[in-house]
């Protein structure tokens, strides 16, 4: 059997890691492909909202990662979600968000959940797509986020260390929810040390995406 083409899309560099880890434990056998264009993360840090142009730039990135025989396109960017909306309504092939995958296991874990993020741009997005997943499932859901910044600034220096304390630091504003998601890729690297802090449930994303992209390309097969 051919190993399904992944192509995994980055907007940085700093979610690269975090998703290969999530394939070799969850889809080892998947062939992965990166396209990265980092610029698109320091446009998009520029405007409050994604501009028409970004929103063009990335569907075209789309374009070509489909283009290098993809058998499915995972995003791992949690900014461009309009972007990837249509992306996937212009390609034949399975596109993800970053995040679909984890926001419908915080839906199915409770009510009030708690989102950490540590880049600004990407919370308006991702707070409508949650809204959206909670109404499609008749979920009374609700978000709350907290936005730690500097631990994003500290892993752009490589200081994965000090990225991941940040982000455990604020287990004691968290304890209370139903489930905690660590709203981007690459803020998963914090997954552990929080999961030792608090008992509620931690979902980080690049699992649970390889986890439903794989269901998604066995179902395809199947039929």
């Amino acid at each position: 059997m051919v190993a399904p083409r992944i192509m995994l899309l980055h907007a940085t560099p700093v979610a690269m890691d975090p998703v290969h880890s999530a394939f070799r434990n969850n889809w080892p056998e998947a062939e992965t492909v990166n396209v990265l264009e980092d610029g698109l993360t320091i446009d998009r840090a520029k405007t409050p909202e994604l501009t028409p142009q970004l929103t063009d730039r990335f569907v075209k990135l789309c374009h070509y990662a489909n283009d290098l025989s993809a058998t499915g396109l995972l995003i791992t960017c949690s900014a461009f979600g309009p972007a990837i909306e249509r992306a996937a309504s212009e390609l034949s092939i399975p596109v993800l968000k970053p995040n679909e995958a984890m926001f419908e296991a915080g839906i199915a874990s409770g009510t009030r959940i708690a989102m950490v993020a540590t880049f600004e741009p990407a919370v308006i997005t991702m707070v409508q797509e949650f809204e959206e997943q909670a109404a499609k499932t008749g979920s009374k859901a609700t978000l709350t986020t907290i936005v730690v910044p500097e631990a994003m600034a500290a892993l752009r220096k490589g200081d994965a260390d000090t990225h991941n304390k940040l982000i455990a630091d604020r287990a004691s504003e968290l304890s209370q929810y139903d489930a905690v998601m660590l709203a981007h890729f690459s803020t998963s690297r914090a997954a552990s040390l929080l999961r030792q802090a608090i008992s509620v449930p931690v979902l980080a994303a690049p699992e649970s995406a390889v986890i439903k992209m794989r269901r998604l390309l066995q179902s395809a097969s199947r039929k």
